[in-house]
């Protein structure tokens, strides 16, 4: 089972090494991780999503929680939040190739970025199965190089995941 975290923590270097340290010491797996600016300048927010059981979610909450500058931690479920990935992809592009790419990428409701005589990079974003659909279509066409982000999540409706008083002090 897929599990995805937002941890806020304090913006300072090393921060996100010492998270994906942390999880790789105590062999958790990181499917995805993403770290931004949030609207707080000193705060920095991270998505991670881990695969595992309950109890292996409680012990990474457990084990990020002890890290000093981890102000809070939230799962984020999937019928309560809404998430997306970035995905830059580099496809073959000869000239018979290039209407049907067009077509494809219309139909994803993506964007080139760029082309020129060999190549075309299309982005997209969406979840991960959207992108994963438009690779298996680009895959026979050719994908030269690629790229994702990893999740990014929010939560749902007028809650979120913000610091309380005082827990900036941290």
């Amino acid at each position: 089972m897929r599990h995805t975290l937002a941890v806020l923590v304090l913006n300072r270097p090393g921060v996100l090494a010492r998270i994906s340290g942390l999880l790789s010491r105590r062999v958790f797996n990181i499917e995805s991780i993403a770290a931004g600016y949030t609207e707080e300048p000193d705060v920095t927010r991270i998505t991670i999503v881990v695969q595992g059981d309950d109890q292996v979610l409680d012990q990474v909450m457990k084990q990020l929680s002890k890290l000093v500058d981890v102000i809070r931690i939230a799962e984020l479920t999937r019928s309560e939040s809404v998430d997306r990935e970035l995905a830059l992809i580099k496809v073959k592009a000869g000239p018979e190739s290039r209407p049907h790419l067009v077509d494809i990428v219309e139909i994803f409701r993506a964007n080139i970025i760029d082309i020129n005589r060999e190549t075309m990079v299309i982005e997209l974003t969406g979840d991960e199965q959207k992108i994963d659909a438009l690779c298996v279509l680009l895959c026979e066409h050719g994908i030269v190089e690629m790229v994702r982000t990893g999740k990014i999540s929010l939560s749902r409706g007028p809650g979120a995941v913000k610091l309380t008083s005082g827990e900036m002090g941290v």
